[in-house]
């Protein structure tokens, strides 16, 4: 049965980086006889320019008819004037909030072969691999009362409101507890307990569910004290999962323990696996359009989505053993280029990834 992909490229480098990951994409088809098709759609700044909405029906209706969803970036500098209900932003929060994406995997992995790329020395970081679980329809990205009101004296409050349920936390730590099952049975829940309510009472859920996973070592960490830890000894964290925000926050910190930003894909899945597959790295204005954008992290998340939307671990495979074989042959974009490897732009690392996956056929 064929399987369709929605495509949404949206803004800055996103139509770069998602051309490279399509044009993987295209061999599966070609070489491989992987039974899938996709469907472009406007998404963010693109789509207000075009339409007056960051997230037209038309694209909210692909996204939900379609079995994955392959999402670019959105955002820039130019849509920051626009009001805050049309920026391009709000299509990104829309999208999840609409298709109930609430668990977000965000991988760091450090290849062998960028080991000298991370700003950390390489005894800290070789062998990395985390996996940071993020709830993402919750917290204070979504919390009311929200906004900037004006008081009677005058003076302007701005207000977001930190709010979880207890249905909410148990959804995310049950992912997060079976992918700790499937990893090294060790998870690693974040929180500010100490000073949150709403986070002390994650910090319960999170313990109740775990009397259900004895497998399991679960640990609790303070957010800011997992920050300097992750910086100061990251292996000795496999599992981590935590609130919407921190989520965000943590999981751009691990991205450079790994090189560059460039290198991070994401998942995030609805409670039936159907998900959105998007690089973590946000639209970067600044070199839209000069060809020198990574799009290792996109191609990365196409495998992300094979692998938990479509169940297909052996395609899944392919594309990270082809990315491992187009970064061992010394390709390098660059926001990972060293001295004695082969500075390339979007477009040439794409064409090694697509070489690459034919020499696997």
């Amino acid at each position: 049965m064929t399987k369709k992909i929605a495509v949404l490229p949206g803004d800055g480098i996103g139509p770069e980086i998602v051309r490279e990951a399509l044009k993987v994409l295209d061999c599966l088809r070609q070489d491989f006889g992987v039974s899938v098709e996709t469907e472009e759609a406007l998404v963010g700044g693109a789509a207000y320019d075009a339409t007056g909405t960051p997230l037209p029906e038309e694209t909210l209706k692909l996204a939900k008819d379609a079995d994955a969803v392959l999402l670019g970036a959105v955002g820039g500098p130019r849509w920051e004037p626009l009001d805050y209900s049309v920026r391009p932003e709000r299509a990104l929060l829309g999208l999840r909030s609409e298709l109930e994406l609430f668990a977000n995997l965000r991988p760091a992995v450090l290849y062998p072969q960028l080991a000298d790329a991370s700003t950390l020395k390489p005894e800290v970081v070789s062998g990395l691999d985390i996996l940071i679980v993020r709830e993402l329809t919750g917290g204070i990205y979504f919390g009311k009362p929200r906004g900037v009101r004006t008081l009677d004296g005058g003076e302007r409050v701005g207000i977001n409101t930190l709010v979880y349920s207890e249905s909410e936390i148990r959804r995310i730590a049950r992912v997060a507890f079976d992918t700790a099952m499937k990893r090294n049975r060790r998870l690693c829940s974040v929180d500010k307990a100490n000073v949150l309510e709403c986070t002390e009472l994650w910090r319960e859920v999170v313990t109740e569910v775990g009397r259900d996973y004895p497998a399991v070592e679960l640990t609790h960490m303070y957010v800011d004290n997992a920050a300097m830890q992750l910086v100061r000894a990251p292996k000795q964290f496999d599992v981590m999962v935590t609130t919407n925000m921190f989520g965000d926050i943590l999981s751009d910190c691990a991205a450079m323990l790994t090189g560059s930003i460039g290198m991070l894909p994401s998942a995030s899945l609805d409670e039936h696996g159907k998900g959105m597959y998007e690089p973590i790295h946000g639209s970067a204005p600044d070199i839209a359009g000069k060809g020198i954008a990574n799009p290792l992290a996109t191609i990365l998340s196409l495998g992300m989505l094979f692998r938990y939307s479509f169940g297909d671990e052996a395609v899944a495979a392919r594309i990270d053993q082809a990315v491992a074989a187009a970064l061992d042959s010394g390709v390098r974009t660059a926001d990972i280029w060293s001295e004695g490897t082969r500075r390339v732009s979007t477009a040439e690392m794409g064409d090694a990834v697509v070489e690459a996956l034919r020499r696997l056929k």
